[in-house]
């Protein structure tokens, strides 16, 4: 039984707080916020202590869950890591590239692990692309919400954006090479709708929008590689996957689609394939791991090192859109 405690009871942390309960092998020992009216409501609410002292809670536990604003990610895991805790840390992991290689290197030194929350790895319609995803060389991402004024203490590209470069990064598997992105602050002081292109080093390009602003809501990631099309709907948790094969004999099936490519290449057959989605808690289920990856000893599945690549990748999307050519 591993001992957590929460650090931020806001609305990410309360259901955090609300997961955390459902899991067996976690003791919930209690929680830590800055505001003493949240931290009475919760207390009560969730029937947990509330801690009015973050080394407090830090000391009482084995694992941290930090799901404070980001400005304070760094402060929290680093005192959480000083003291040999593992630490869940909710994306963006900190602020800067300087402060994540920073808890690196600290994370190594103390020999404890650390897990970010990327939630969108742990989302059922990606997980039922699985292996069809191979190398894929164009990506086209969107992800848009309505506008809610919780999310703005940070760009668009760290509140938002950030989800599809993890995805993208982890799809890809090579180094970005170089970056081109536009923003737009409509009614914050930081980009509110953003647009960037990635190129890698394998060949491959991403496009992705990501906008706060938007009249309607979408989180759609598509992918094309050699011989498949596939699309994930993170929102509406649908997969597709549109193949071809080579044929070496005519289909039995009359009504299959065939591309004849002409007389010197073999016939193509096109194959349409729609996943059944098993619903999941994608919060629960990446907390279940970070558990899991502590108590087996394992890899967690989404890095300390995953979360500074994804947060570096920002910075390079955040310092193109700070060139005055590229903000309106």
């Amino acid at each position: 039984m591993l001992k957590i405690g929460v650090l931020g009871a806001g609305h990410l942390g309360k259901i955090h707080i609300r997961c955390i309960k459902e899991i067996e092998g976690y003791d919930l020992v209690g929680f830590y916020d800055i505001d003493s009216e949240c931290l009475k409501e919760v207390e009560k609410e969730y029937g947990i202590k509330g801690f009015h002292n973050i080394d407090e809670l830090i000391k009482a536990v084995d694992v941290v869950d930090i799901v404070t604003p980001t400005i304070s990610h760094f402060s929290c895991a680093k005192s959480a890591l000083e003291n040999l805790k593992h630490v869940f840390i909710e994306k963006p992991i900190v602020t800067t590239p300087d402060e994540a290689r920073e808890l690196i290197e600290l994370a190594k030194d103390k020999n404890v692990k650390v897990q970010v929350g990327h939630v969108e790895r742990f989302n059922p319609a990606f997980i039922a692309a699985g292996e069809a995803l191979s190398k894929p060389m164009f990506i086209e991402s969107h992800r848009l919400a309505h506008f809610n004024p919780r999310g703005t203490d940070v760009p668009v590209v760290l509140d938002l954006m950030i989800h599809d470069i993890d995805i993208i990064l982890k799809a890809v598997g090579s180094e970005v090479t170089n970056v081109k992105a536009s923003g737009v602050n409509v009614v914050s002081d930081t980009p509110d709708i953003a647009n960037a292109r990635l190129e890698f080093e394998s060949g491959a390009v991403a496009n992705l929008t990501a906008s706060r602003i938007s009249l309607k809501n979408m989180r759609k990631t598509r992918f094309f590689q050699r011989d498949a099309y596939i699309t994930v709907d993170f929102l509406d948790k649908v997969t597709e996957i549109v193949k071809m094969e080579e044929l070496d004999s005519e289909p039995e099936d009359p009504m299959a689609m065939v591309i004849d490519l002409g007389p010197d290449k073999k016939k193509r057959r096109i194959y349409f394939d729609k996943p059944e989605i098993t619903s999941i808690n994608a919060i629960v289920e990446e907390l279940k791991s970070f558990k899991d990856s502590v108590l087996n000893n394992t890899t967690p599945t989404v890095t300390i090192e995953d979360g500074y690549n994804a947060l570096n990748v920002a910075h390079m999307i955040m310092d193109e859109i700070g060139n005055s050519s590229n903000t309106l």
